[in-house]
């Protein structure tokens, strides 16, 4: 049988290493956390070779099982998992993107959680939602020292253990949550599930969630109704005693993307619960842990887009059309270097985040700050998301919408950012809240932005427009997504001022804050360094082993 070969066909991209390739991340951790680029130097390689973007596919490929019952018609409530995902996972504990500024007191400890985050999302996303919550609930559980000291250790371990046992008898846990009910979604406040105190230390729960992340956890935080008001709770799978507590899941949910990850719908039949924080305090007590979730939807954007980004620009290096590679030609170009764009304003505000919280320990306005700037980043960041993998899975053209090019997957999985941990609207209304309620927060991040004033004037114009419109609080609800969507773009803009080449700072500056403002990818206009943007995110095509 005669075999064609692959005439102008891009290989598969292997055998690259994902951190050294990306010169934003390598430049951010080599500056504010140089401990840690051995350890993310040889994450990225590890990443970047075949077996493991294949474990990634074959996660993505094979979705979850629900178990509800045995052999025997006893309720286990199990779920099955691939073993590619249990091998990424059991990569990510390992690497500590679960618990790693926990257990690790060292400056710059969150930017290396996030850059091994940031790193891992590339190869699969849905691993990402169990190890971002074990890591988003150990505030909230320091909120119950009693609770914290059992459970902080056991989901802090770098050893990944997965199974229904009773929790002291396992080597490391996960930790899952469970707030949204159909009647409420984001209005936790109506929910409906009730709490019982037992007159132990312990609660029974009755209700129901609508979304439950990650029912395969050991332990979840959710939210019930007490007398005082909605109260948080802490809920073990497995009960010490070895008996399985009673939550039921109903189904898992047929998610658009995210498939490797099971979501769920669940019941608590008299399950058994420990309280965290005060009673009638819910709301503030989950939101310790919301803040750091919601640090994660930037992250996984951010690297939903450096994955679609390096596609790209792989197959656009490779690929001919009308006798020239694709990336020798203007309009092309035009098209990656926009894209290139706006991967590094979304990762140095990525970075500025984790700076922020790793900064908060010691400093209460740092804090605030960085309070408000997630929220901000959170709505903007992954807004962008969407349609950045579009324009990306355009570059290929056909074979881009071909599920073997990878780019459907990532296509899939980016509307989930932007709707998790609250969408658009809830985002920009609780921005809104925020500097209601603390208005200082939105003089800190004035005073963040102002810190480049004089270093290009259209930030600064954009900068005091923002100013204006904040002036007019009768209009700002129905005006709140474009004060967020600006707050977001100036925030970016100082930062690359700051931190990136003078070239990257003109191209955004010029393009995203000008007064001819075009948000659609490849229109930056004549005079803008395309060739040096390219080079700037080219590295991970010299990089190929």
């Amino acid at each position: 049988m005669e075999i064609f070969p692959p005439l102008n066909q891009p290989a598969d991209l292997v055998g690259y290493n994902l951190f050294e390739s990306d010169p934003v991340l390598a430049e951010s951790i080599a500056e504010n956390a140089s401990w840690a680029v051995t350890q993310l130097s040889r994450f990225g390689e590890t990443l970047g070779q075949a077996d493991w973007l294949e474990q990634g596919r074959l996660a993505n490929r094979h979705e979850p099982i629900l178990q509800a019952f045995s052999r025997q018609g006893q309720r286990i409530d199990e779920v099955e998992f691939h073993p590619a995902w249990h091998r990424l996972i059991g990569l990510g504990v390992e690497q500590g993107v679960h618990c790693l500024p926990w257990v690790e007191e060292r400056v710059g400890a969150h930017q290396a959680r996030v850059a091994a985050h940031y790193l891992l999302t590339q190869i699969e996303a849905g691993v990402g939602c169990p190890l971002t919550m074990t890591f988003a609930a150990v505030p909230s559980l320091r909120r119950q020292p009693e609770l914290a000291s059992q459970w902080v250790p056991r989901i802090t371990s770098r050893q990944y253990d997965f199974g229904l046992r009773p929790p002291q008898d396992k080597k490391g846990c996960l930790m899952g949550m469970a707030m949204t009910e159909k009647q409420g979604g984001s209005d936790v406040r109506a929910n409906t599930t009730r709490a019982e105190a037992l007159g132990d230390g312990t609660y029974r729960l009755q209700g129901h969630k609508w979304f439950c992340s990650a029912p395969m956890c050991d332990a979840f935080l959710t939210l019930a109704q007490m007398s005082a008001g909605v109260t948080c709770f802490l809920v073990p799978r497995i009960l010490p005693d070895g008996q399985r507590n009673r939550v039921h899941i109903q189904r898992l949910k047929d998610k658009v993307g995210n498939r490797s990850n099971a979501s769920s719908e669940i019941e608590y039949h008299g399950a058994i619960a420990w309280r965290v924080g005060e009673e009638g305090r819910g709301v503030p007590t989950i939101i310790e842990m919301v803040n750091h979730t919601r640090l994660d939807c930037v992250v996984g954007t951010s690297s939903l887009m450096r994955a679609a980004l390096v596609q790209a620009l792989h197959h656009c290096r490779t690929r001919s059309a009308f006798g020239r590679k694709l990336v020798e030609q203007p309009l092309m170009q035009n098209v990656l270097a926009d894209l290139t764009l706006e991967w590094e304003a979304a990762l140095q505000l990525m970075l500025r985040l984790a700076q922020g919280f790793d900064g908060s320990v010691k400093d209460p306005g740092e804090a605030a700050f960085v309070r408000l700037a997630t929220a901000v980043s959170k709505y903007w960041v992954c807004k962008r998301g969407a349609r950045f993998a579009q324009e990306a899975m355009e570059c290929l053209g056909g074979s881009g919408y071909v599920e073997e090019s990878v780019m459907p997957r990532l296509y899939r999985e980016m509307p989930l950012a932007s709707i998790w941990e609250g969408s658009g609207n809830v985002i920009c209304l609780d921005v809104l809240r925020a500097v209601h309620k603390t208005p200082e927060t939105l003089e800190l991040f004035f005073a963040e932005v102002e810190s480049t004033r004089g270093g290009d004037r259209r930030l600064d114009q954009a900068v005091d427009n923002l100013k204006a419109s904040w002036r007019r609080p009768e209009e700002a609800e129905v005006r709140a997504r474009r004060l967020v969507e600006r707050m977001a773009l100036v925030l970016q803009g100082s930062l690359l001022l700051r931190r990136s080449p003078s070239f990257v700072a003109e191209a955004f500056c010029g393009t995203r804050l000008g007064d001819n403002c075009l948000m659609e990818f490849g229109t930056l206009p004549s005079g803008t360094a395309h060739q040096a943007l390219l080079e700037r995110g080219w590295q991970n095509a010299l990089a190929l082993r």
